[in-house]
């Protein structure tokens, strides 16, 4: 990575938010920011990097942002696009005229701007993609399977839908509330990493990693008062999950978790995720913990016999407790085929109905262990009559193909 795309990485939410801050206009402050790193793109191999690039990056952006102003002929004051607090628009122009000067972080403000009530969970993920991490639209729209005009249309609506919000940072429940949607959201972008609705791919760990970024961007910028131990627990699980990127797919056909080559798991990742989760081993059961500690057990083990599935379906049973949904009980269901037999695991799944092809596919898997060949034939034909992904799709007719 050049240092030009680190510092697009590491800085572009701080410099977008303070342009906002000061400008007043999400269009303003996204063009003019990227237009002043594609002048450092033109210059810096020539005239060498600045000493202080972010300073340099602020400037240049600034100076597009006028020139663009003076040429639509309107003044500042009167494109309250965002509402925005004075002692933001203050520490904006501090930084301006002394870039270097060490100031509160405001990214959180641009995190939660994304995060607002009026966007779906989906908007939100892909407009935080954009703003918050500075993906260009058009890797927003591959990472999410989309054209680029159908991004950049989404992405325009999400901004028209700010239009008034605040920027400041919300107070007490509001401000708790708006964590956990990004912190849903950045869950939302990982698992469209790691289970594809659609496409040629069976992982896209570009996206997962994406949403990993997300969550330790949102942890680093948080307010000490906010109890953040389900972040924690929420990186520590993504990292868990991510760890297994490598064996996930073997010359192109996907590789369930039972047949992975461990020793291709990212164990340096794995012991990362287990000290982030040591300090919570007595906290009180939450939904993102639970599942952490889920895929710690998968981690820890050995080898796949080796898995201690009775503790992992007693995790399953309390996050039941706390968030009763299909998913928990589909995933509850295999935990219990494995602990107690895959009859166990068709009971656990009787009356449960969930949209897409993956319960037809848990179905047949256990019905052809059970030796009922007749429905597993039957649920495999109904998981790939629904599955649009082409590598989950191809697993399934090798496995409709194995039970005769």
């Amino acid at each position: 990575m050049t240092p030009l795309e680190e510092l697009l990485r590491d800085e572009w939410g701080r410099l977008l938010a303070l342009l906002v801050a000061r400008y007043r206009r999400l269009d303003l402050a996204e063009d003019g920011l990227a237009d002043a790193f594609e002048a450092a793109a033109r210059t810096w191999p020539v005239d060498g990097e600045p000493a202080n690039a972010p300073a340099w990056l602020l400037t240049t952006a600034r100076r597009r942002i006028i020139d663009r102003l003076r040429s639509e002929r309107v003044l500042v004051r009167r494109m309250p696009l965002l509402a925005v607090d004075a002692d933001l628009t203050e520490a904006a122009q501090r930084v301006m005229a002394d870039a270097g000067e060490a100031i509160v972080d405001e990214r959180l403000r641009l995190v939660l701007l994304c995060a607002h009530p009026s966007l779906s969970r989906e908007a939100a993920a892909a407009l935080t993609l954009r703003l918050v991490l500075g993906l260009s639209t058009e890797d927003v729209a591959r990472l999410f399977l989309q054209s680029t005009s159908t991004m950049a249309a989404r992405l325009t609506r999400a901004r028209k839908r700010l239009a008034g919000a605040s920027f400041a940072v919300p107070d007490g429940a509001e401000l708790v509330e708006r964590v956990t949607v990004v912190a849903d959201v950045a869950y939302l972008t990982f698992t469209a990493g790691y289970a594809p609705g659609a496409g040629p791919d069976a992982v896209r760990t570009e996206l997962a990693g994406e949403a990993i970024r997300l969550v330790r961007v949102l942890r680093s910028v948080l307010p000490a008062e906010v109890d953040g131990r389900e972040l924690v627990a929420l990186e520590a699980l993504m990292l868990l999950q991510h760890s297994r990127r490598d064996a996930r797919v073997r010359d192109g056909a996907l590789v369930l978790l039972p047949e992975q080559d461990r020793t291709r798991w990212r164990h340096e990742e794995i012991a990362v995720a287990l000290d982030l989760l040591a300090p919570q081993a007595t906290a009180p059961p939450a939904p993102y913990l639970l599942q952490a500690l889920i895929a710690a057990e998968h981690a820890v083990a050995p080898t796949a016999e080796a898995t201690a599935w009775d503790r992992i379906v007693a995790r399953y049973d309390e996050l039941l407790a706390l968030t009763d949904t299909p998913v928990v009980r589909l995933n509850r269901a295999v935990a219990v085929a494995e602990a107690d037999g895959p009859a166990a695991g068709l009971a656990a799944l009787e009356g449960l109905a969930l949209p897409g092809h993956r319960l037809p596919a848990v179905r047949a898997e256990l019905h052809a262990r059970v030796g009922d060949r007749v429905a597993a034939r039957r649920d495999f034909d109904a998981a790939i009559a629904l599955c649009r992904n082409d590598v989950e799709r191809e697993h399934l007719l090798r496995r409709r193909e194995s039970v005769g």
